[in-house]
């Protein structure tokens, strides 16, 4: 099988992954699709991409990666909670989904080696992604900014929430900022993702993504200072920019950011303090602590959690809980002892904007975009596989015959 043909298929699995992790729930859409049917074809993505995976990596080559090792690792808490609490098919079913999903990630680990080929993969499958949001919205602009969510934008040909819509333009953004930067792409390339992104985000009114893609900017850039003029440059003129944003348009701004809500609303993050309040002073039983309650669908009491540490701590206890911490711990750690570079620095702006996410969002212990995007990150840090030695030939020994070796002897 050819280089690039490889590679195509390989881009291929990784967009799988991206299907599979786009969820089942959302907004209603211009043409409903049963819930079953969309269940179908994510986790049917999910098996393809595994499918697949096998087919370029039929020997199962793979790379040393305590990332994916830890993700194997927190898969022991899942299934014992979902034994033991008894927690049923849909608990085990999602244990499945999950171990497909490492497997594949196990799978692709082979290609792996600190470039930015995936990051392209990441950003070319998502801007597909808003690309069915933007159709929508041309569609049918009064569904897609429906009063069901305060007239944030969602997804109509997809059931895409907000927060989500706004992670992937706020993920792809960063990622492609850094490219341009780095000199991997042109300004046409870059503007053609950055402005139509930009402006779904703007929609979506996310502020969990938002701060996670600036703050996440400012430290990947960061990482880039002492060694780029570029990055230099871009720093300068971000904060000149933002501070002249800041006082000119002080105003929409802070309108924008409160979303029409009260102080009251605002300040329990829009109910999310009270769900969490509950969860934490629910009775636990000493295995439900250790392990959890089962996976499950990231709720308490038909609330969503909206919190990765609580949902985590729900389903797969405090083991989980130190499983995902020990995952954050360890890509950051990689990622400062890493040499300044293009790809140290997408690394940082993923893990930076996953764990600002992982406050306001769910996702960290089951398989999800979170998930996804960290594993980006841990190819990032991957260090290139190193070329096999080039043998010497070995030269056969030429016989001599008998009567040569006399004429010389003579």
């Amino acid at each position: 099988m050819g280089t690039n043909h490889t590679s195509r298929i390989v881009g291929v699995v990784w967009g799988l992954l991206v299907l599979n992790t786009l969820g089942s729930t959302g907004a209603r859409t211009i043409v409903p699709l049963p819930r079953s049917l969309i269940q179908m074809v994510t986790m049917g993505s999910l098996v393809a991409a595994f499918a697949l995976a096998l087919v370029v990596n039929p020997r199962v080559r793979i790379r040393a990666s305590a990332y994916v090792f830890l993700l194997t690792l927190l898969l022991v808490p899942s299934l014992i909670s979902s034994v033991d609490q008894g927690a049923g098919f849909g608990a085990l079913f999602r244990c499945a989904r999950l171990a497909l999903f490492i497997g594949t990630l196990w799978l692709l680990s082979r290609w792996w080696d600190g470039g930015t080929t995936f990051v392209r993969h990441h950003i070319r499958m998502y801007f597909a992604v808003l690309g069915t949001v933007a159709a929508g919205l041309v569609v049918s602009p009064g569904t897609a900014l429906s009063g069901e969510y305060g007239g944030r934008l969602v997804g109509v040909l997809w059931p895409l929430t907000p927060p989500q819509i706004g992670q992937y333009a706020a993920v792809i953004i960063g990622l492609t900022v850094l490219l341009l930067m780095g000199r991997r792409t042109d300004r046409t390339s870059a503007a053609v993702v950055i402005v139509p992104s930009l402006a779904l985000l703007v929609l979506t009114h996310t502020r969990t993504a938002t701060l996670g893609l600036l703050v996440g900017l400012v430290l990947a850039i960061g990482s880039l200072i002492l060694t780029s003029a570029a990055a230099r440059r871009f720093f300068t003129w971000a904060v000149l920019c933002a501070t002249v944003a800041a006082v000119v348009f002080s105003s929409a701004l802070q309108a924008w950011f409160l979303r029409g809500q009260s102080q009251e609303n605002f300040a329990s993050l829009t109910g999310r303090a009270k769900v969490w309040h509950a969860l934490l002073a629910a009775p636990r039983t000493t295995s439900q602590y250790l392990f959890g309650m089962g996976l499950g669908d990231k709720s308490f009491d038909g609330l969503p959690i909206d919190n990765s540490w609580l949902a985590v701590f729900n389903e797969q206890g405090v083991t989980g809980i130190a499983l995902v911490a020990a995952i954050i711990v360890v890509l950051g750690g990689v990622a400062l002892l890493r040499p300044p570079s293009l790809s140290r620095a997408c690394a940082i702006f993923l893990i930076s904007y996953c764990g600002i996410a992982s406050y306001t969002e769910a996702g960290l212990g089951d398989a999800s975009p979170y998930l996804l995007h960290l594993a980006l990150a841990a190819s990032l840090l991957a260090t290139p596989a190193e070329a096999a030695p080039l043998s010497t030939p070995v030269v056969p020994r030429q016989r001599i015959p008998r009567w040569a070796q006399r004429s010389e002897v003579s």
